[in-house]
């Protein structure tokens, strides 16, 4: 089953804390792979020196990464992070940012991410990531 971009937005909308979606993400794109989420810029997500703190980063990837499985599933279950990590390379002033999260492997009980963090217009990496999730469901 192919998971919808109008699905894809309602898993958003209905499995996230209410800080998370204060973020402003949105789904761009899914399909067989993973997912594509893209993370407003805002002025509110700023660190000193006016980068993109790296905080809104990690949980725009560990979201990206819920969206990722489920469009692999063709469809949401419960899961929950167990291991995710992150390396920040270039900082991102003043644009929005893509997150791509493709999955490595999907088995039945666990799956595992590579995320991929880049200012919008660039293929230059601001931040790459990994996540492992246990699926509950």
């Amino acid at each position: 089953m192919t998971l919808t971009l109008a699905a894809a937005e309602q898993v958003l909308a209905d499995n996230f804390a209410p800080w998370v979606l204060d973020l402003g993400l949105s789904v761009v794109s899914v399909d067989a792979d993973g997912a594509v989420l893209r993370l407003p810029w805002s002025d509110r997500l700023a660190r000193e020196g006016g980068g993109l703190c790296g905080q809104a980063m990690m949980a725009a990837a560990d979201t990206a990464t819920v969206i990722a499985v489920t469009a692999v599933r063709g469809g949401f279950v419960p899961m929950t992070t167990v291991q995710q990590s992150i390396s920040f390379q270039r900082a991102v002033v003043g644009s929005d940012v893509l997150v791509h999260a493709r999955l490595t492997k999907a088995g039945k009980r666990m799956a595992f991410a590579d995320i991929t963090v880049t200012a919008e217009g660039t293929e230059e990496i601001a931040a790459h990531a990994t996540a492992v999730y246990a699926l509950l469901g």
